[in-house]
C-alpha cells in the first residue's frame, strides 16, 4: 500500500502548531458531550516573557513554560480518492468490480514546541463587595433572674 505525503502549505512554510500540556483531566460537562470539537475552555495567555504561559479555566490559572520538543511533530489530514479504473487482470478473474482507494496524508501544521502546565491550578477569588450595614441601637432590657 503506498501512502503519499503532501504539503498544503505551498513553500513549505506550514503553520505552527502547540501542544497544550495538562496534568489530570478535563471533565466535559453532559451538556457539551456530543459536541466538544471547537469547545473553547480556557484562556491561553502569554505573559512578558516568550516563555512563561498562564491559562485561565474558569476561576483556575495555571503557569506554564514553553519547551522545545526534540523532534518535532507533523499535524496530517487523511484524504482517501477513489479510483475509477480497474485493471485488465481483475475482470478477467471474474471478481466483482471494487473500487480502487489511494490514500493521501496532507501536512496541515508542523509542532516543534509544547507548553506544559505543571503545577496546581492557583484559585482566582474575586474581591468581595464592602456593604456598608448601618448599626442600630440595641434596645437593652431587663430580664429578670429567676433563682
Amino acid at each position: 500500500m503506498k501512502i503519499e505525503l503532501k504539503c498544503s502549505c505551498g513553500d513549505g512554510n506550514c503553520p505552527e502548531w502547540a501542544i497544550v500540556e495538562l496534568q489530570g483531566m478535563i471533565e466535559v460537562q453532559p451538556c457539551f458531550k456530543d459536541c466538544i470539537q471547537n469547545l473553547e475552555i480556557g484562556i491561553l495567555c502569554r505573559t512578558s516573557s516568550e516563555e512563561n504561559y498562564t491559562f485561565t479555566v474558569g476561576y483556575h490559572e495555571l503557569s506554564g513554560t514553553k519547551m522545545k520538543l526534540k523532534k518535532p511533530y507533523l499535524v496530517l489530514k487523511k484524504k482517501r480518492t477513489i479510483l475509477d479504473s480497474v485493471s485488465d487482470e481483475e475482470e478477467d478473474i471474474g471478481k466483482p468490480k471494487s473500487p480502487k482507494t489511494e490514500t493521501e496524508l496532507e501536512v496541515i501544521g508542523i509542532i516543534r514546541h509544547r507548553i506544559l502546565f505543571k503545577t496546581r491550578p492557583k484559585p482566582l477569588i474575586s474581591k468581595p463587595e464592602v456593604f456598608v450595614k448601618e448599626k442600630k441601637k440595641a434596645s437593652t432590657t431587663a430580664v429578670p433572674m429567676v433563682q
